[in-house]
């Protein structure tokens, strides 16, 4: 074979190697960079669900277990409401949504069993991007709980209450030691005829 050609085919070859080893190494680079991705997906869904977990593990002292309310964070807003110290916003399980479209308690009519509601409150604070004075949520506070299950709470009209509340600097909620002797149904019993619930359904 002339020297000439034979040159050229060795030259074709190292550049056929150099283009092979290239194209692994970019799929290679591709690999981990996708494995590393996965990884640090799994290492956040790991830590949202450690912190669901500990969250849904407690139970107040009236043995009201806040598991019995997991989801809450997709539930739909029924109401709000706003004290000198606190901002709330109330969310209702679908089930109590249903029974409010329907009518319920303006038409006289009891809130079904397994009906639910969470009053999530925040401190607020006064908003310094906005074009005018408004509060906004600060920082998270409580998750005032209440759940109709006549069976378990036939002394407090059928309904269940508890508080949990939330420290931001640890990211933790604990049961509210309180919760026996805080405002629950003794607060409630002003609305009796409202199936002890004070916020209307703010229809939309």
């Amino acid at each position: 074979m002339p020297e000439l050609v034979t040159k050229s085919v060795a030259k074709e070859r190292q550049k056929h190697k150099i283009e092979t080893r290239t194209a692994v190494e970019r799929r290679g680079g591709f690999i981990m960079a996708a494995t590393a991705a996965a990884g640090l997906a799994v290492l956040v869904a790991t830590a949202v669900y450690a912190q669901d977990k500990d969250k849904y593990s407690l139970k107040s002292p009236s043995g009201i277990a806040f598991s019995d309310f997991r989801g809450y964070e997709d539930w739909s807003v029924a109401s709000s409401a706003r004290t000198d110290e606190v901002l709330k916003v109330i969310v209702a399980n679908p089930l109590m949504i249903k029974a409010y479209k329907a009518g319920i308690p303006g038409n006289g009519q009891p809130f079904p069993e397994g009906s639910m509601i969470v009053k999530l409150q925040w401190k607020p604070k006064k908003s310094t991007e906005a074009q005018f004075v408004v509060d906004v949520p600060d920082v998270f506070k409580q998750a005032f709980v209440m759940e109709k299950d006549s069976k378990r709470f036939p002394k407090t009209g059928g309904w269940g209450y508890a508080v949990f509340n939330y420290d931001a600097d640890s990211d933790q909620f604990t049961a509210d030691a309180k919760s026996l002797s805080d405002c629950g149904n003794a607060c409630h019993t002003a609305v009796k005829s409202k199936d002890y619930i004070f916020h209307p359904y703010q229809k939309r």
